[in-house]
């Protein structure tokens, strides 16, 4: 009995030690003594893999290297992956099954735009931290929901740069050529608004559909009305053809894209007209190409976990997206709760990542957390290159 006694002092100190463990184990989903379990969405098959699978490759490449270091405060960070197909109803059955099933702590994810802003409606309820890694659609951050963040770029935002980027470079006559589809109305309203608030004239405003294979009139129309440049709010393949026409007729004004032109090199491939995309320029999320040195490390991280893989641009969305989190899972303390990381992320100022073009700054007032756009051009016959950003207030 007296050794029973000696040992008492011991044992209560080791259960007040790991008593406040215990409790966020037994109370907060996801929050284990040994780990925070992090869902995540996004395609993890088909065409859409770009913006779901290799985004979260670089979300675990971030979650590997913390983990080796010991952690977020002494837990390990775990990515559970749902693959939504790139379909709305696939992006709502992955978020209720990683809240409710998984019982994931926080998410981040989302790829295409149009399945993520249907599982908004989802995310908003469940009161769980999301914070958007690559869909664009400015109604997934707009009206403001408490616990929606995201570091990708939004498509207003983008829109506001081009005329910001085409003003800049001297532009008088401005033309607009765009999708009038879901993905390319939710690019060109905003670009209108931006638009009449500067009170510019366009001197033409052509539609090309999606599956277009000729745009010789649209260009004609461009051309006769003399624009000097012309944003491009269109998928790869109607640009493309839209810059091979133009070329054909000795037309190259300066040309704007978007994030959804994401590839010069495989945009000039597919133009197929030598000097054709030398006056293109586009916009990217991140400040650093794949072959740059400054993310030598991510690449050899990158290709030591997925052998098959070298570094993307998209894996780049995760590293920045991921840093992100981490910094706010950090801020919120030893006892995470949901709502402390919502707290934590609306602390988050200037935070500067491995990515993007400049700071991470998150309010209560606005969860679009990256207003700076990355611009990036490639010479013909030559490597892509970083020419500048704008931020966008």
């Amino acid at each position: 009995m007296r050794i029973a006694l000696k040992r008492l002092p011991m044992l209560l100190l080791a259960f007040l030690l790991l008593a406040p463990h215990l409790a966020v184990a037994q109370e907060v989903p996801g929050v284990s003594a040994e780990a925070i379990r992090i869902g995540s969405f996004g395609a993890l098959t088909g065409p859409g893999y770009l913006y779901g699978r290799l985004v979260m490759n670089g979300v675990e490449a971030v979650f590997d290297k913390v983990n080796a270091a010991g952690g977020v405060h002494g837990r390990r960070l775990t990515l559970v992956r749902e693959d939504d197909r790139c379909e709305p109803s696939g992006a709502i059955a992955a978020v209720r099954k990683l809240v409710f099933q998984e019982q994931s702590f926080a998410l981040v994810g989302g790829g295409c735009s149009n399945a993520t802003l249907a599982a908004r409606g989802e995310i908003e309820q469940s009161g769980v931290p999301f914070v958007n890694f690559a869909s664009v659609h400015d109604g997934i951050t707009l009206p403001r929901a408490r616990n929606i963040f995201s570091t990708a770029l939004t498509s207003g935002i983008e829109s506001q740069a081009q005329i910001a980027y085409a003003l800049d470079q001297g532009a008088r006559r401005i033309a607009v050529v765009s999708m009038r589809d879901a993905w390319g109305r939710s690019r060109y309203e905003p670009l209108m608004a931006e638009i009449r608030r500067r009170g510019i004239t366009l001197v033409a405003d052509e539609e090309v559909p999606p599956d277009a294979n000729d745009a010789t009139p649209q260009v004609l129309r461009v051309r006769q009305a003399n624009a000097d440049a012309v944003i491009l709010l269109l998928y790869p393949k109607p640009g493309a053809v839209f810059l091979r026409d133009a070329a054909k007729f000795g037309f190259r004004p300066l040309a704007i894209g978007q994030s959804g032109i994401a590839d010069p090199a495989a945009f000039e491939e597919q133009v197929g007209v030598p000097g054709a995309t030398a006056r293109f320029v586009t916009i990217s999320m991140v400040r650093y190409t794949p072959d740059s040195p400054e993310v030598a490390a991510w690449r050899d991280a990158i290709q030591a976990k997925y052998p098959a893989d070298r570094l993307s641009v998209f894996n780049l969305f995760g590293i920045g997206n991921a840093q992100t989190l981490v910094e706010a899972l950090r801020r919120a303390g030893p006892q995470p709760t949901r709502e402390g990381l919502i707290a934590a992320l609306n602390t988050i100022s200037d935070f500067p990542t491995d990515a993007f073009g400049s700071g991470i700054t998150c309010t209560p007032e606005d969860g679009r957390c990256n207003k700076t756009v990355v611009w990036i051009q490639k010479p013909p016959g030559g490597p892509i290159r970083v020419i500048g950003t704008t931020t966008v207030q």
